[in-house]
């Protein structure tokens, strides 16, 4: 899968560095959603783990190219929405 990053004006770096969520936690939940629903607009939310454990959402946008994704942020998820996602997963049946 081909992610392009948004990157931060200021410091030209990519903006989920901002949330300390790095390239390879990003491939891991767009590679492997719990959830992956419509967001505002034409974005996409993706919800899921990463192998080291961590919950992250990542907003997104499809590209026109197959297989490619810009991802515009990126964030850890805690508190009551970590606990609403992983009730949604025990309906579903998921671990």
């Amino acid at each position: 899968m081909n992610i392009r990053l948004n990157t931060d004006r200021d410091t030209g770096l990519p903006h989920i560095y901002n949330h300390n969520v790095d390239e390879d936690e990003v491939e891991d939940v767009l590679l492997n959603p719990g959830e992956d629903r419509a967001g505002r607009g034409n974005s996409r939310v993706a919800i899921g783990q990463t192998r080291t454990g961590r919950y992250l959402r990542v907003i997104y946008l499809r590209d026109p190219k197959p297989d490619s994704v810009f991802v515009l942020t990126a964030y850890e998820l805690t508190g009551k929405p970590l606990t609403a996602y992983r009730r949604r997963q025990r309906r579903r049946g998921r671990p």
